[in-house]
């Protein structure tokens, strides 16, 4: 053990001699410094990705629900809001707020936990008509041209 001890003295006297010394283990200090940059940079990552996930979640879940409540309108607005609570649970989601006019519904679900927790708000209802113009104008003729004509005529060659 001794000898152990005289020779581990010589290598430091050494190192001192020569100015390594100084140097001696500042690599492990940046390597830890840079391992706990790396993990806070993957922490965060991470929280984002899962806040996207969240909020997807919450985005189906309220389309879903405001689809099903307006499929049941005509059951009543207690049972098509029943129907779009059932929806979004299973959707792991939580439904927060539930209108019903006419047929057109309006919810609010609310998906995650703490401080990813997002709250969606979605509507449906039907589809508007396919031609805005009322039944008895709407006629098969073509639509007219909407450019003007030329006022000036075309050159002729001759």
């Amino acid at each position: 053990m001794r000898g152990v001890l005289r020779a581990w003295r010589r290598v430091r006297v050494a190192g001192r001699a020569s100015g390594r010394c100084a140097d001696r283990g500042s690599a492990t200090v940046w390597s830890v410094g840079a391992i706990a940059v790396l993990c806070v940079v993957f922490g965060v990552v991470l929280a984002l990705g899962h806040a996207v996930v969240v909020r997807h979640r919450a985005a189906g879940g309220a389309d879903l629900a405001a689809l099903a409540a307006a499929e049941h309108w005509p059951e009543g607005g207690t049972a098509a809001c029943a129907r779009a609570d059932r929806v979004a649970r299973a959707q792991n989601a939580r439904l927060v707020r539930c209108v019903l006019t006419g047929e057109v519904s309006d919810v609010s679900v609310e998906s995650g936990r703490g401080p990813f927790t997002v709250e969606i708000r979605a509507r449906a209802g039907p589809a508007g008509p396919a031609d805005p113009r009322p039944p008895d104008l709407a006629d098969s003729r073509p639509p007219a041209d909407p450019r003007p004509a030329d006022p000036v005529p075309a050159p002729t060659l001759g």
